[in-house]
């Protein structure tokens, strides 16, 4: 197992804020990080040392000074009890599946690079989100897998590197890719521009 100081080093240092961003502010993970820590009577220390992070890197994660990459984002909410999914906030009307992009309230991970859920989490069957990612933006410099579920990635703008285990595919707009969330993935923007991918997972895994 890597140290806890290898994990540390391997997280990105965030970019600074664009205007565009304002709509993370609604609340971002990071304040529901610490609802749910304080809910479970669990310390900083404590949640901390479970997920392998540094106490002072977790302390900017709640109050949102950095992203944390997906595998991060894993560890700290598999200690909460929690997957990735349950903090995405929910942006779409109690009556219909109508999701709205401007309502919506993306979370930043990775680097440079943020998801929107576009199914609700009710939804047994399949999930899906939205990526964007800014020139550079990555999932995090980690690969991560979650559940055994059939995942498919479908690149809407710009260009994607997608990392499958040892593999490495080099997407275009309307290029895709399916495989085993089991399987260790890592997706990162490729051409110096921004992107936007949709990721389908089916059943729900993330």
């Amino acid at each position: 197992m890597r140290s806890v100081t290898s994990l540390i080093m391997n997280e990105p240092t965030p970019p600074p804020s664009t205007p565009d961003q304002g709509r993370d502010a609604k609340e971002g993970i990071g304040p529901r990080l610490r609802r749910r820590r304080k809910a479970k009577r669990f310390t900083l220390a404590q949640t901390a040392r479970q997920a392998e992070l540094s106490e002072g890197f977790l302390s900017q994660l709640e109050r949102g000074r950095v992203s944390g990459s997906v595998a991060t984002l894993q560890r700290v909410t598999a200690v909460l009890g929690l997957t990735v999914g349950e903090l995405f906030d929910e942006s779409w009307s109690d009556d219909t599946a109508l999701h709205r992009y401007a309502e919506a309230s993306p979370f930043r991970f990775g680097t440079a690079a943020r998801k929107i859920r576009l199914t609700p989490k009710g939804n047994n069957h399949l999930e899906v989100f939205l990526g964007e990612f800014e020139p550079g933006g990555t999932t995090g410099d980690e690969p991560y897998a979650h559940g055994d579920s059939e995942e498919l990635l479908l690149v809407i703008s710009g260009r994607i590197e997608v990392t499958l285990g040892e593999q490495r595919h080099l997407l275009g707009p309307l290029d895709s890719v399916s495989y085993s969330s089991a399987t260790p993935h890592r997706a990162r923007e490729a051409d110096g521009g921004t992107a936007q991918v949709l990721w389908s997972i089916s059943p729900p895994s993330y």
